[in-house]
């Protein structure tokens, strides 16, 4: 399962963000720090379902009407502030902890009504923009400590017949997330001395950078939009990818769905009312509205689904076993959803339904046209496959 991790300074959001996206029982308060033990819960990004070309809908309880929803892991830590890569706050426990995230949120204040360590103060008297670099520098600099703290192996391991410095370097940085994969293609970016022994603190500092770029990207979730001043959500816009939101309506929204007064689907633009409300819900509902017109929605599933599927480019295919009814052996109707890198294999996803699948696969069939498809077979977005493999 795909892990986002939610980062950003204290009083931000994230909690709020974090319980509107998994429904989870987490404690939301405005003062820093109300996360001290990381949250960990399930969430989903959106897509549509391949049962939109059939009949009739699959009735999976993850498909709203043709409308899939796919789950993730997301992790909401504590906040962070200046000098977290130095342990101040809870930055250790809280860096440490972003070591399995695939993609990070940066929840910004977007209203500038808290400071750089996240204390309240009057609106729009901070600025947000100052909270863009900040997580990015943070973790930069984490990854550059680690770097030099571990450097003396690095050079002691070059004096070995055949030193081989991407295998050094996954050894040290495997921990934190960095595949050989993106070690080796920073390295190839990179201009850096062949003798570890001649490396400076500047080619330590520009390897962290590259690393972290390729291993923990970013999205910008311009949160508390409902409250930003005037002009805020746009200079943000100018600085990064990213996502105007308010967590809290979101929040209220599916309370509300849980409750049985309002009819919506995460990530719908619009809303309807659906039971009884007080008049200070409607007036709080009808400002919800007017924000989810101007941007879309509410912004938190957008967030979700541009970092699983802009930032990482992933896609979502169904494995099926049989491939005229798309059900499994129980004959549930698409029944499982993957998450792959653009350009996985039928291969891939036979290893990501499971080793022993992988191990024996066979051959592979489109679902859609009924027809064999080759192992180099580049899948698409909403493909169902059937695998055949020697463990079926």
């Amino acid at each position: 399962m795909l892990s986002l991790a939610l980062a950003g300074k204290p009083n931000a959001g994230k909690s709020t963000f974090f319980a509107a996206a998994t429904m989870a029982d987490v404690d939301v308060a405005g003062y820093p720090f109300t996360t001290i033990d990381p949250n960990r819960g399930v969430s989903h990004v959106r897509t549509d379902c391949p049962c939109l070309a059939r009949d009739e809908r699959c009735g999976d309880e993850h498909c709203h009407d043709g409308t899939r929803y796919v789950p993730i892991e997301l992790l909401d830590v504590a906040g962070l502030v200046p000098g977290a890569h130095e342990g101040r706050g809870l930055g250790n426990q809280f860096l440490d902890e972003l070591t399995s995230a695939d993609v990070i949120l940066n929840v910004v204040d977007s209203s500038g009504g808290t400071n750089a360590e996240g204390e309240p103060v009057e609106i729009g008297a901070h600025d947000p923009a100052e909270d863009v670099d900040f997580v990015t520098e943070e973790i930069e600099r984490w990854l550059a400590g680690i770097i030099a703290r571990n450097w003396e192996s690095v050079e002691r391991q070059s004096r070995s017949p055949g030193f081989d410095i991407d295998e050094s370097l996954a050894e040290m940085l495997t921990g934190v997330g960095a595949s050989e994969a993106a070690i080796a293609a920073t390295l190839r970016e990179l201009d850096y001395p062949a003798d570890p022994r001649e490396w400076t603190d500047d080619h330590r500092r520009e390897l962290a950078r590259d690393i972290r770029a390729r291993t923990k990207p970013l999205v910008v979730v311009a949160n508390k939009a409902d409250i930003a001043p005037e002009g805020n959500i746009e200079q943000l816009q100018e600085l990064a990818e990213t996502i105007p939101a308010s967590a809290e309506g979101e929040l209220a929204l599916r309370r509300g769905v849980e409750g049985g007064a309002i009819d919506y689907d995460p990530g719908d633009a619009d809303f309807s009312v659906a039971g009884d409300l007080t008049d200070a819900q409607r007036t709080q509902l009808d400002e919800l509205r007017d924000l989810m017109a101007t941007h879309g929605g509410t912004g938190v599933q957008r967030a979700l689904d541009t970092a699983v599927y802009d930032l990482l480019d992933n896609i979502t295919v169904y494995p099926v076993q049989n491939e005229t009814k798309w059900t499994d052996g129980q004959g549930n109707v698409l029944p499982d959803a993957f998450l792959l890198p653009s350009g996985s294999t039928p291969l891939d996803l036979a290893y990501a339904v499971h080793s022993d699948i992988g191990d024996g696969y066979l051959h592979a069939v489109d679902a859609r046209s009924d027809r064999r498809i080759g192992d180099d077979h580049e899948l698409s977005e909403g493909d169902v496959v059937k695998i055949v493999s020697t463990a079926n």
